[in-house]
């Protein structure tokens, strides 16, 4: 957790509050052994009395710290903040915010004044969106540097996940926001279906979900598996096409996580527009997507992976499948797509080369 000093609060407050300003004192206020039986907090207030154009003044400063229960990370921390900052002022007998802030690189306190909504400067990268490739392989053109492709984003993939890191709580956290996040599984089921669904019954969604559940327990056992991810995988996440090869989009859900999101993410989206030939599935897009894994496979040794990589085939069958987000799919296709995810669940070491057997 940041310490705050007593320049940096002095020059903070004259910008949040005037030149006119200096700070008089300032001091810990409460701790843990006067809490009573309360034995841990999420931060550690600090009572500031300061003085503007003469008249004395006082706020308390809080930064939270940083711990398991979902704010590890500053920028879990700054949703926290920025949620009491807008909502407490409207609350009957709340505490009333008086400022928000960060504090930056240089271990300056910068104020946020009146944030409405954020926003984020990205360079412009050249190249296209890889879902064009897929489309034009799904219409029967195919060429040779499209499987090539497919092995050379695997490598990628190898090449991130290779960096690791020890923290099981984090693990278990990611594994959490895979079953039970707003953008995830559940959030899923709840806004990217309706319900009663017509593709998908009540009974169906019900047992699909208490199945997760066993494999939120097994992959309990997993923790070891952290590593760097991109989070968001897709084919409209990716471009091709540029000079220097392909470049990577919209990293999402945090630096760390299981290989598995990443590898299932493209992959599904290869059964996918694999599936549109109707009647069989696409050769072209099963040599593609056996190129990806056997690549993936071979580069990093990882065949504990498919113990563990149902769950996030599920996830991402659920958004693939959606006709929400994507209503114009053969019933096929959907239908095709929905057996896949509960039939993945019934085995506890995915067979990547037999996928097809799971959407009959």
């Amino acid at each position: 957790m940041v310490e705050l000093t007593a320049g940096m609060i002095e020059k903070y407050l004259k910008e949040a509050f005037g030149t006119e300003t200096a700070l008089v004192d300032y001091g810990d206020i409460g701790s843990l052994d006067k809490q009573g039986m309360k034995k841990i907090g999420y931060g550690k207030p600090l009572l500031v009395r300061f003085k503007v154009k003469g008249k004395i003044r006082e706020t308390v400063i809080s930064v939270m710290k940083g711990d398991n229960y979902g704010h590890q990370f500053y920028w879990d921390r700054a949703a926290v903040l920025m949620f009491q900052y807008e909502t407490s002022g409207s609350l009957k007998r709340h505490v009333k915010p008086m400022g928000l802030g960060y504090v930056n690189k240089s271990g300056k306190m910068i104020p946020l004044s009146e944030p409405e909504e954020f926003f984020i400067l990205n360079e412009k990268l050249e190249g296209y969106d890889y879902f064009n490739d897929l489309d034009r392989i799904r219409k029967g053109e195919f060429l040779d540097t499209d499987n090539e492709c497919a092995g050379e984003l695997a490598d990628w993939l190898a090449d991130i996940h290779s960096l690791k890191k020890d923290d099981p709580a984090l693990y278990m956290r990611r594994v959490r926001d895979l079953i039970g996040s707003s953008e995830c599984i559940m959030g899923l089921v709840d806004e990217a279906y309706s319900h009663p669904c017509e593709h998908f019954s009540r009974d169906r969604f019900i047992k699909l979900e208490k199945r997760l559940i066993d494999w939120r327990w097994k992959l309990a056992h997993y923790t070891h598996r952290l590593c760097a991810v991109h989070g968001d995988f897709h084919p409209w996440n990716v471009l091709v096409g540029s000079p220097g090869g392909f470049s990577v989009l919209d990293r999402s859900r945090g630096e760390w996580g299981e290989a598995a999101g990443d590898l299932s993410c493209m992959a599904a989206n290869y059964i996918l527009f694999g599936l549109y030939k109707g009647g069989s599935f696409s050769e072209y897009f099963r040599k593609m997507y056996m190129t990806y894994f056997e690549r993936y496979l071979e580069k990093t040794g990882d065949m504990e992976i498919l113990q563990v990589i149902a769950p996030f085939f599920v996830f991402r069958g659920l958004v693939i499948a959606s006709p929400v987000w994507y209503p114009d799919h053969p019933e096929t296709v959907r239908s095709s797509l929905l057996r896949f995810i509960e039939n993945v669940l019934e085995e506890e070491v995915f067979d990547y080369a037999g996928f097809e057997r799971y959407m009959r």
